[in-house]
């Protein structure tokens, strides 16, 4: 069994993080959260008081964190106390641009690396069937699997460095569209006297079938189980869409590409959040939406 440093253990890291040690690995953890690093404590790492303390020794290392301004502060704190030759998975979701400075750090230190955001969410983190959208090597990628396999159903390399961030904001921009379009459907089916039910029945076997209905349906009994059954607490909460679909933003604007349709819903998530009581799942913007009136 290996020894992996997994820095980062919040919403998404600490079940993934223990699904490691359910598999028979050593997994030392850091985190600057002290109530996380408890509850990491309980589920089996071997918790540590600086994120250089939890790479040494290991032969991978994992990161999830919230940006890519954190991801370099952290590879260049870390870097210096890995051991010749460590791989860095790198889960968070960044901006590509941060993603390819992380990998030139971790090259220039003679590291392997690959960036390896995931799809999936709170759920799938703790079932272990996320989805690794993998961006380095063809031998990294490969060096990466047999723990992507323990956290995840499915890795998808995409190419190379940053090819990762690239997939896992494109889809993520689609998701914001499919969702609000979604919603706006819905909200129009309930205003002209269609029962929900009878919606999902048309819309998921038809023309309609999307994964923002089949899979997270926003209507309450509805459809799978999702936030929508449980008040719209996320889940994946609105502001990492607004993360992500930023993200998205700023890539199309570096690369000269129009997306209009990606830049309606960042805007549109953006007013859900301004006016929504707390930082519900991305999925409650229906809510938002059936209170607007055709202007």
């Amino acid at each position: 069994m290996a020894t992996i440093g997994f820095i980062g253990l919040g919403n998404m890291g600490l079940p993934m993080a223990t699904n490691l040690v359910k598999a028979g690995h050593e997994v030392l953890g850091f985190d600057t959260v002290p109530e996380t690093l408890q509850a990491a404590k309980e589920a089996g790492i071997i918790t540590c008081a600086e994120a250089k303390d939890a790479v040494g020794g290991a032969e991978t290392v994992i990161t999830m964190l919230p940006n890519g301004e954190i991801v370099l502060s952290v590879l260049n704190d870390i870097i210096p106390a890995c051991e010749s030759g460590v791989l860095i998975i790198d889960c968070s979701t960044v901006d590509v641009d941060s993603a390819k400075q992380a990998h030139a750090l971790a090259a220039e230190a003679g590291l392997g690396m690959i960036d390896c955001p995931v799809s999936g969410g709170i759920t799938g983190a703790a079932a272990g069937t996320l989805t690794f959208m993998m961006g380095g090597s063809e031998e990294n990628c490969k060096r990466a699997e047999p723990f992507l396999d323990i956290m995840g159903g499915r890795q998808v390399p995409c190419g190379e460095a940053g090819a990762g961030q690239a997939a896992k904001i494109c889809n993520n921009m689609l998701l914001a569209v499919t969702m609000t379009g979604l919603g706006e459907a819905l909200s129009l089916g309930r205003k002209l006297g269609l029962e929900d039910q009878a919606m999902f029945d048309v819309m998921s076997t038809s023309s309609g079938f999307c994964w923002s209905l089949n899979n997270y349906c926003p209507m309450p009994g509805i459809g799978p189980q999702s936030p929508a059954d449980n008040d719209f607490k996320p889940g994946f909460a609105t502001s990492l869409m607004i993360k992500d679909a930023g993200l998205a933003q700023q890539a199309a604007e570096a690369s000269g590409q129009s997306t209009p349709l990606g830049y309606q819903a960042l805007e549109l998530y953006k007013q859900f959040a301004a006016e929504a009581p707390e930082d519900l799942d991305f999925s409650g913007i229906i809510t938002w939406l059936e209170t607007k009136q055709r202007g």
